[in-house]
């Protein structure tokens, strides 16, 4: 199984499972889904030397992302 390295974008520094070879990844991200798109070559595609993994990097997303939403959440629920 490859793994997916995602750059950028809310899901920055996030590694997920491949299942599939593709070129493009969209992924649900709270209420909205956002793009990864594949960027270089794969590594690691030997047989000794670890998981085959790939580069994804953040395109777009299908509505506004608000990360300080996430955090009035958080908030809010610690004050309970």
């Amino acid at each position: 199984m490859a793994i997916a390295r995602l750059h950028g974008g809310p899901l920055d520094g996030q590694v997920i499972p491949l299942e599939e070879d593709t070129d493009r990844l969209i992924l649900p991200y709270s209420e909205t889904q956002i793009t990864y798109e594949r960027s270089g070559a794969d590594e690691n595609t030997g047989e000794d030397d670890g998981p085959t993994s790939a580069d994804f990097h953040f395109v777009a997303a299908q509505d506004d992302i608000d990360p300080s939403a996430d955090e009035r959440d958080d908030r809010s629920t610690l004050d309970d």
